[in-house]
């Protein structure tokens, strides 16, 4: 049996209208997707004849490319932003940027060498928790076994380092900044 898609239309044309004004709360935005939802209907006539529920088959398809269309939009969202007029910025200053500023460089190569001297200043024992756990990334397990005490020595070790590493780094007024940011 071939389905005529003007009858179709004609049937369920108000129907998906509704159905999309519902979803999108926008007259022009539910004429853009009921004109989608009608294109993948004329693209999908040809299986139409296996489809049993009409009605339900037409919401499906308005479903899912209302679905689509909203998952594009926040995709897109989040790489374009609306400028507002009063804004004197260029937009692309305001799109986030995979790469660091100059700035920023700057800004953590100083972190690094304030937060290395001050690990440095710390007894040896604090000290070593620390290199193992941060910097060679060793879990706590093999602390323990390399240090040979129980896993919980490691965890109180590793608290007061970096309890005693802040306070370091409180009372350094260059560091201080950095700390409290």
């Amino acid at each position: 049996m071939k389905i005529d898609l003007a009858e179709l239309h004609e049937q369920y044309g108000r129907y998906i209208y509704h159905l999309c004004l519902k979803l999108t709360r926008n007259k022009e935005e539910a004429e853009d997707l009921m004109q989608d939802v009608w294109l993948k209907v004329v693209r999908y006539s040809g299986k139409m004849d296996s489809v049993d529920r009409m009605k339900a088959w037409l919401t499906t398809i308005c479903m899912n490319t209302f679905r689509d269309r909203y998952r594009k939009d926040v995709r897109r969202s989040k790489h374009v932003m609306n400028q507002p007029d009063t804004l004197d910025v260029p937009i692309l200053d305001l799109v986030p940027s995979e790469s660091m500023t100059p700035v920023e460089v700057v800004e953590q190569s100083d972190i690094q060498k304030i937060v290395q001297s001050k690990i440095g200043e710390l007894d040896a024992i604090y000290r070593k928790t620390i290199e193992y756990f941060y910097v060679h990334q060793y879990s706590l397990i093999e602390i323990a076994d390399m240090m040979k005490v129980s896993i919980g020595t490691v965890k109180s070790r590793l608290f007061r380092a970096k309890k005693y590493l802040k306070e370091l780094m409180m009372d350094d007024s260059a560091a201080r900044e950095y700390v409290m940011a």
